[in-house]
């Protein structure tokens, strides 16, 4: 199901106000990549950077067009997992947090 505009504005201003947010955004998003949901963690990822760091500035950071960054993270992105991981080095960077993965049994 596609996302309303005003749910899109909803999440972006909660983002740029809180950190913990955010935090919970990035986390969602790599849960989603490691269950194969990448499609739900390639929006999420989009949202994140458009409510932080901005396209501009991340293509900055890991030296690649933001226009590139935004086709990564597009519909039918389909970001190299060394692109993928830039992306998510600098998110930790700019919000502070660093992830750890921990394996749980089925």
């Amino acid at each position: 199901m596609p996302l309303t505009r005003d749910f899109r504005v909803t999440v972006l201003a909660r983002a740029r106000r809180d950190v913990g947010f955010c935090q919970a955004l990035l986390t969602e998003a790599i849960n989603d990549f490691l269950t194969g949901e990448t499609a739900v963690g390639r929006s999420i990822l989009r949202d994140l950077v458009n409510a932080t760091i901005g396209f501009e500035k991340l293509a900055l950071v890991v030296r690649k067009p933001s226009k590139s960054l935004h086709r990564m993270l597009g519909a039918r992105g389909n970001p190299s997992s060394q692109n993928f991981f830039e992306i998510v080095q600098a998110l930790q960077r700019h919000l502070r947090v660093r992830l750890h993965v921990t394996a749980r049994a089925a």
